[in-house]
């Protein structure tokens, strides 16, 4: 196989994307960042990622996938108390809202339509936060090469929690309105308002501890 020789690229993430293939002979482009769904591998070329998720990549993605569903399920039981009894209707809602959730998320992920994920195989720690290494040559000038190395089990946690965010808006006040009518009109929403605060403090801990989780 013929493969054109160029100086090796800086840095961790930095790679060479494939611009051009007839039969053995591969052209690549200059160092940069990898398009998504891709990493750079030993040879600092741009792969594709083509692996399943590994067991543990599978536990920590159903840990995040529950960590809404017990936070909506504990701020319903404490809003609703012995007041009312809507409270396993709203229970039996939050779990159908993160099941279609997930479900979506696995069908919009690459590959498009199938309940299961292509990734590319998590190796150090740094993988998670390739924005911190990108290199700079001459101290002045810094190659931007962030991409996502753990594709997809970064971005996919943030469009599961976008969809659980969508659902619950579109069905839980409906919801709420009808059958908690033993709560008052001040407390009816306050699981859902509790929602709007968790969601954002859930994405940042993704962004910033995803890794370390």
């Amino acid at each position: 196989m013929a493969v054109d020789i160029q100086p090796a690229c800086l840095g961790l993430y930095c790679g060479k994307t494939l611009l051009f293939k007839n039969g053995s002979t591969e052209i690549y482009g200059e160092c940069g960042v990898c398009p998504r769904g891709q990493r750079t591998n030993a040879q600092k070329y741009c792969q594709p990622c083509t692996e399943f998720p590994e067991l543990y990549d599978w536990l920590y993605l159903g840990f995040m996938a529950m960590l809404p569903l017990v936070l909506h399920w504990f701020f319903i039981e404490w809003y609703s108390g012995k007041k009312s009894s809507s409270a396993l209707f709203q229970h039996i809602t939050a779990l159908f809202e993160c099941t279609m959730a997930a479900i979506i998320t696995l069908l919009v992920s690459d590959p498009v339509g199938v309940l299961y994920i292509r990734s590319c195989r998590v190796l150090m720690l740094s993988d998670w936060y390739t924005m911190l290494y990108n290199p700079s040559p001459d101290y002045v000038t810094t190659v931007h090469c962030t991409h996502e190395a753990v594709y997809p089990l970064y971005t996919i946690v943030f469009i599961y929690y976008a969809f659980c965010l969508v659902l619950m808006m579109l069905l839980r006040p409906l919801l709420v309105k009808k059958i908690a009518c033993g709560l008052g009109k001040s407390d009816r929403f306050k699981s859902i308002y509790a929602a709007l605060y968790f969601f954002p403090i859930l994405t940042v801990l993704q962004a910033v501890g995803g890794g370390l989780l």
